[in-house]
């Protein structure tokens, strides 16, 4: 791990086989003794998320109150988690997500507590900006780990949850536009004796297209671990699709003798791969949360390469353990991953691992 700002320039690439012909991975990271400094343990309390912008730090701070105060992880990494879900800009999570082929906001999240060994998600429900809060009311008040679509809708609105409309302009504009220019065989869009000659170019910023989710893991000053991993889920997705985000053990999982995992990326090979899951058994075997995460991801890799050597799915992992140790690595992206954390040293983006196909 290297924190952000840190006089620590220099960068060790370190390469992978992934087989003959097929090229080599390399990892942006520290040399391995800086490394070794890095991942000393933080000690507890201690909370972290995926996120790395303003919104993030203000969860962070929220998330912290509750910590600093004796409260329970559980208590804080849901507190944290609403400040981001109810962030209007943010349109990975919650209020204003991108939607999916039909213009309808669809969440997925889970919680997972540490202490009880309890787990509570809900997936594609839709009008509700606090998706994490009906997962916790699913894991504490029925015998079930999760509940869907309207289903899961009718559950909310039972405990006084208020529907209501998840767009903001921007998502809603992003929408309309997708819908007029992802085909030329349909009649959205402008009538053809109005669109630009061939040739040229309309003169539009690109669509936003991702995979959204935030995680949030803490570890409280009882030792106690909790996370929670919420989205809007992959933006243009088919009606009813839901990724790893609301199923315990893909995009979220905690071991309170262990510690915690969460994922974001493409949903569909988390789930085939278990990866938050594997992130913390890794650990249970000695592995390091960064050397855990790292692993998820090499594993992936490792599963596509006799299938498509050349398909390298966007993912993030981050983990903590029970010392407050932290990790976080990438694939399938050109930004180095980071995570936001507080502790009683203070409020501090980390950066982690990218792992990169070199050809």
């Amino acid at each position: 791990m290297k924190r952000k700002n840190s006089q620590i320039n220099r960068r060790n690439f370190v390469r992978h086989s992934v087989g003959a012909g097929v090229g080599a991975w390399a990892l942006d990271r520290l040399p391995k003794t800086e490394m070794s400094s890095q991942s000393r343990s933080a000690g507890g309390p201690i909370i972290m998320t995926s996120h790395s912008n303003d919104t993030a730090s203000d969860a962070m701070g929220q998330g912290w109150s509750i910590l600093a105060g004796g409260g329970s992880s559980l208590d804080a990494v849901e507190r944290s988690a609403n400040v981001i879900e109810v962030d209007p800009n943010d349109s990975g999570v919650g209020n204003g997500g991108l939607p999916n082929e039909n213009g309808v906001i669809q969440l997925d999240s889970s919680i997972m507590d540490g202490k009880t060994y309890n787990a509570g998600a809900v997936a594609a429900i839709e009008n509700i900006k606090t998706p994490c809060s009906v997962a916790r009311l699913v894991m504490e008040r029925t015998d079930h780990v999760i509940l869907v679509g309207q289903g899961a809708l009718d559950f909310a609105i039972s405990y006084g949850f208020e529907e209501v409309d998840l767009h903001t302009e921007r998502s809603r504009n992003a929408y309309l536009r997708w819908r007029e220019e992802h085909s030329d065989r349909d009649d959205y869009g402008p009538p053809d004796h109005l669109t630009a000659p061939d040739g040229e170019e309309e003169d539009y910023d690109d669509i936003p297209f991702h995979y959204g989710t935030t995680n949030v893991l803490a570890v409280d000053s009882h030792g106690d671990i909790s996370g929670i991993t919420t989205t809007s889920g992959l933006s243009w997705k088919i009606n009813g699709r839901i990724g790893d985000s609301p199923i315990i053990g893909a995009g979220l999982y905690v071991d309170n003798d262990i510690g915690a995992a969460g994922a974001t990326g493409r949903g569909e090979d988390v789930i085939k791969c278990c990866g938050s899951f594997y992130i913390v058994m890794r650990m249970s075997q000695g592995r390091s949360p960064q050397q855990a995460c790292e692993d998820a991801i090499e594993f992936i890799v490792h599963k596509y390469r006799n299938v498509n050597p050349n398909f390298f799915p966007s993912e993030k992992f981050v983990a903590i353990n029970k010392d407050g140790e932290m990790g976080c690595a990438s694939m399938g992206s050109n930004r180095i991953p980071s995570m936001t954390v507080r502790n009683s040293d203070g409020l501090r983006i980390e950066e982690g691992v990218r792992t990169q196909y070199t050809g």
